[in-house]
């Protein structure tokens, strides 16, 4: 639905300042419960193609909505990840149906992010039936490229920092999704795969409509582990300039959906293993 009615506007059928049609109406006609055209109403107003989106009045397209076509390029430029991906999460999880995929070092930045989605739906705002996330992250067995010590000596002690970070930020994320079978009733399946190498960058793959991309960009650093200062090369993930491609921006954007896809599960389904995450 959110799909018809952003190629509406899109295409001029729809043109900025007009009244949407009322939400029953909307409901008539693709045939659903007025909860699904109010869910797919906030995808569009996320996506800054509506305004003044409320129970009692039709919303109104905005002024300025986003070109259509090869040359149209994001909706907003790159920004640090915990700027955007909350979010886009958020919009992610309007759907009935949410599908999230993520290749990352540590899941910390996904695992703060879900918070946002988590609160709507105990408030009320958003009611996903199913919630199918899969995580790949690097193998507890590989020599990381990064995060890295400038003294080999403190290789060890870094290592077990990372794995307890790693660990212990996908533990939680999966405790917080599970508990919604509980809470709401979803049916919840959060999925983790170990990879043979360590991730140069992080990918955010959502509901097959948006792929976010950064690069993870290394820096000397310090580190306070168990009590010492420890010389390190490692990037901030959560700062990290997020990229955002989704199919209506043009060709180039949904091949890189596509390929993305194409990539992510080719990981998933080859070369990654079973990973168990230990508190």
């Amino acid at each position: 639905m959110a799909d018809e009615l952003r190629a509406r506007i899109r295409s001029g059928e729809l043109p900025p300042g007009q009244r949407m049609p009322t939400q029953a109406e909307l409901a008539d006609e693709f045939g659903v419960e007025r909860g699904a055209v109010r869910q797919a109403l906030r995808i569009l107003q996320s996506e800054r193609l509506l305004t003044n989106i409320s129970k009692g009045a039709p919303a109104t397209v905005a002024a300025v909505p986003v070109p259509l076509g090869p040359a149209a390029g994001p909706a907003v430029p790159p920004q640090p990840t915990m700027v955007t991906l909350a979010p886009r999460i958020a919009t992610a999880f309007a759907a009935r149906h949410v599908q999230i995929d993520a290749l990352c070092l540590t899941s910390v930045s996904l695992t703060m992010a879900i918070g946002e989605p988590l609160r709507q739906i105990h408030a009320g705002q958003l009611e996903p039936a199913k919630i199918d996330v899969r995580v790949l992250l690097p193998s507890r067995n590989i020599d990381l490229a990064f995060p890295a010590p400038v003294d080999p000596a403190d290789g060890d002690l870094l290592h077990r920092r990372w794995l307890a970070q790693r660990n212990a930020q996908g533990l939680v994320l999966r405790q917080n999704l599970l508990a919604l079978r509980t809470t709401h009733g979803i049916d919840v399946d959060v999925s983790f795969r170990a990879l043979p190498f360590t991730p140069p960058v992080k990918l955010y793959l959502l509901n097959a409509a948006e792929a976010l991309f950064a690069y993870y960009t290394l820096g000397r650093r310090e580190r306070e582990i168990e009590q010492e200062h420890v010389q390190t090369y490692d990037a901030d993930g959560t700062r990290s300039m997020l990229f955002s491609f989704a199919p209506g921006a043009g060709r180039r954007d949904a091949a890189f959906v596509e390929q993305s896809h194409l990539w992510f599960d080719a990981l998933w389904d080859t070369i990654s293993s079973e990973l168990v995450l230990t508190a």
